[in-house]
Formats: C-alpha cells, sequence, structure tokens
C-alpha cells in the first residue's frame, strides 16, 4: 500500500509542480472544497478565473482520475452525468501538497 501512496504521492507532485498558472492547483482545491463534482460544476467554478474551455476541464479531470488515481467516478443512471470524488485516502497528501506549494509560493515573493 505504501509504495502505490508514494507513487500517487509523485505523480501528484508532479502534477502540481508543473502547474504554472494555478489552474491544476484550483482543481485540486474545489476538488477538497466540494464532496461530489461533475465536470459541469468544476467549469462553472472555474471558466471565470481561467479562460478555458468544458472539454479542456472534462480532459484534465479524465487524467486526474486515470493517471493520478486520486478520483473515485461513479453514474447513477446512464442518463446522468459523471460524479467524481476524491478518495479519502490521499485528502491529507492533497493537502500537504498545495500547502507547500503555497507556502513556497509565498516564500518567493
Amino acid at each position: 500500500m505504501d509504495s502505490i501512496r508514494s507513487k500517487i504521492k509523485q505523480r501528484l507532485q508532479k502534477f502540481v509542480e508543473l502547474d504554472t498558472s494555478g489552474l491544476r492547483s484550483s482543481v485540486l482545491s474545489f476538488f477538497l472544497k466540494e464532496k461530489n463534482v461533475t465536470v459541469d460544476d468544476l467549469y462553472e467554478a472555474i471558466k471565470t478565473k481561467f479562460n478555458i474551455s468544458r472539454s479542456s476541464v472534462a480532459s484534465m479531470v479524465g487524467y486526474i482520475h486515470s493517471k493520478l488515481g486520486i478520483l473515485r467516478a461513479y453514474k447513477e443512471s446512464y442518463k446522468t452525468h459523471m460524479v467524481y470524488t476524491l478518495k479519502d485516502e490521499y485528502v491529507d497528501l492533497i493537502k500537504s501538497i498545495l500547502y507547500s506549494k503555497y507556502r513556497s509560493a509565498n516564500l518567493d515573493t
């Protein structure tokens, strides 16, 4: 279990490290704040702050779900949208990585 967690931690750190605009951190923060998130919810929340299309948001959520492995996805029926939630075991990890990014950004200024 620790090896999977350490791999996810490395992937997550790299994901946040490559965040030049703050978009990735905002997406992760939104997942921390909201329990159940659809792509439309996320798009509505960040479209005013970032110049991004809905399909780009969907692509990023898909990447986070499949490559980072920190999201759980489900559909209530075939007619509803996919709902994403953070896996409980990674909430503390995400918080610490975002906090360290925030701290290092404030130390640089």
